[in-house]
């Protein structure tokens, strides 16, 4: 979700975040996550990860009196198994604002360019950080006025590149809603009506340097006219139809970056929700135990306590969300991981009783 662009700015990155990766990190040999196939792996080693979107946790954290929601707001996501955090690296408007006004940039926020800044905590870059998974170019790039694509296209292929001749360490996605666009006949067959945005899902993904692709899930936005089983029906084929893709046509991964259910939705209920978590969630599990190329998803969004100016409907307040809800999120991220450590160690014991067979090292 967020704001769209008549037209691409020159770039706009966010990043995903290992919630407790250092931890993960150094037990795994202190290596980055890469794409390798339609897979994730860190050391060789397959890494799937359930998490959340945050957008705010750089405007929190830039205020010493609000900076312990974003600890409790980490904290308890790491509890419930998620991994993952997806937020801004960048924070527009109001007094803690990076970019306060076109091209003028607050350096009592953000000292240097995000790409080559180092870490004042840990002194480490962070384009040597393995707690970073990846960058994004852009939430939700949309051209609407060059429907052709030929816009967005140009677009990526550029920034792409200039983000891999500084960071060659970290893995790179566009930032995609996922509408399909002239190079696949899906366009007409899958996307919501009406909507080409000027993006291209298949061809977006295939630019080099685009290590794997994303897909965004709001079918109460794109459907609002029709009742929660329409909808929850259009997610199942869209959900189908990415993952597919992914693995016949992209040949990469696919993280489920944002998806979500309003409370401001006609006639909502919280098993409503429920049941989309957990149709998101078993679509994930599924491709991942058959060695597909989904490797996780990110709902939209995670807030802490005493955040009610940034409730947009969406918010899942860990404290105050229902126990059923809560008990989706928790067991479905918890299974995610533990298979992935399954996969794991299938993998180390295939390796070691390779190497038992070729001399025993």
């Amino acid at each position: 979700m967020g704001l769209h662009h008549g037209a691409p700015v020159a770039l706009s990155l966010l990043v995903l975040l290992c919630v407790h990766g250092g931890r993960e990190a150094e037990a795994a040999g202190g290596g980055f996550v890469r794409a390798q196939g339609t897979r994730f792996v860190i050391n060789g080693s397959p890494y799937y990860a359930n998490g959340f979107n945050a957008y705010w946790l750089m405007t929190m954290a830039a205020d010493p009196a609000q900076r312990g929601k974003v600890t409790s707001a980490l904290s308890q996501a790491a509890a419930r198994g998620l991994s993952v955090a997806r937020t801004w690296a960048f924070s527009d408007g109001g007094s803690n604002a990076l970019q306060y006004a076109p091209g003028s940039y607050n350096e009592n926020t953000f000292k240097k360019t995000v790409l080559t800044r180092v870490n004042t905590v840990t002194g480490v870059a962070y384009k040597n950080d393995p707690t970073i998974l990846a960058w994004e170019l852009m939430n939700e790039p949309r051209c609407q006025s060059d429907l052709s694509g030929r816009t967005i296209q140009s677009w990526i292929t550029e920034m792409a590149a200039h983000v891999k001749s500084i960071d060659g360490n970290h893995m790179l996605e566009a930032g995609l809603e996922g509408f399909y666009g002239p190079s696949s006949s899906r366009a007409a067959s899958v996307n919501p009506a009406g909507h080409q945005v000027g993006t291209d899902f298949i061809a977006n993904n295939q630019v080099p340097g685009i290590d794997f692709a994303t897909v965004h899930s709001y079918p109460d936005q794109w459907l609002s006219s029709s009742d929660d089983q329409a909808q929850r029906s259009f997610l199942g084929r869209w959900l189908d139809a990415h993952i597919a893709d992914a693995q016949g046509t992209l040949r990469k991964p696919l993280l489920i970056a944002e998806f979500g259910k309003s409370q401001r939705d006609p006639g909502f209920s919280s098993a409503q929700r429920d049941a989309q978590f957990g149709m998101v969630y078993a679509k994930i599990y599924d491709s991942a135990r058959r060695g597909g190329p989904t490797v996780g998803g990110l709902f939209w969004q995670l807030m802490a306590d005493g955040m009610d100016s940034y409730g947009d409907g969406y918010q899942v307040i860990f404290a105050e969300a229902p126990a059923s809800t809560t008990g989706v999120i928790t067991s479905e991220s918890r299974k995610l991981k533990m298979l992935g450590k399954a996969f794991a160690r299938a993998e180390r014991a295939k390796r070691d009783g390779s190497g038992k067979i070729a001399g025993g090292n």
